[in-house]
């Protein structure tokens, strides 16, 4: 999103985290901005039985977690590292002095924080009232649309777990295994090898 040479101006560090390392914690305030080198990043929340529910998940390019670095809020959310990961990290007093002087950077924070705000308005509303296909259906084309997944000869191959996909739909596993397949028989994914396509 911002870029490299940027960051780098505003003396922006780099951190290596290995799979399943803990970026930082739900309830902390936010003393950094973190934007992604390589491999990916979740946001998520743990009930009190334990379940998980993914706020979102991140790629290289994306950054995470700027919500509350602008409100001085703690995080609603814990960030962990979906794979071994390599991040940006800029202290926030040098990021707010990085957008206030540079225009174009604030808006394409805007429009970062406005597609993650429009996922979350959308998939809300379906979580909250449409049969589990259906929803597995809005949150693959979700994806495909917005994300733009490289179209291979199968067609879009979409880059989420069945477990991913369950906490982002609030369904059990058990739940999406069984809609994938019926989506499957129904001609409207494909599986190949243990992948989705759309």
């Amino acid at each position: 999103m911002i870029s490299e040479a940027l960051l780098e101006q505003y003396q922006a560090g780099t951190k290596k985290y290995i799979k399943g390392a803990v970026i930082f914690d739900e309830g902390k305030l936010p003393v950094d901005y973190y934007q992604i080198i390589s491999g990916d990043v979740k946001m998520c929340n743990f009930n009190d039985d334990g379940h998980e529910f993914i706020q979102g998940i991140f790629h290289p390019g994306d950054s995470f977690g700027e919500p509350p670095l602008f409100l001085e809020r703690v995080y609603p959310a814990k960030a962990i590292a979906l794979t071994d990961c390599e991040l940006f990290v800029l202290p926030k007093a040098r990021f707010m002095e990085m957008i206030k002087t540079n225009a174009e950077v604030s808006m394409e924070i805007i429009e970062h924080l406005a597609k993650r705000l429009h996922f979350k308005s959308v998939m809300a509303a379906e979580i909250s009232s449409q049969e589990p296909e259906h929803r597995l259906l809005k949150l693959i084309d979700y994806n495909v649309k917005y994300f733009k997944p490289k179209k291979e000869k199968e067609g879009f191959r979409i880059n989420l777990t069945r477990q991913q996909m369950a906490d982002l739909t609030g369904l059990r596993v058990e739940t999406v295994i069984r809609a994938i397949k019926s989506l499957e028989k129904k001609n409207q994914i494909k599986i190949i090898d243990r992948k989705v396509f759309r």
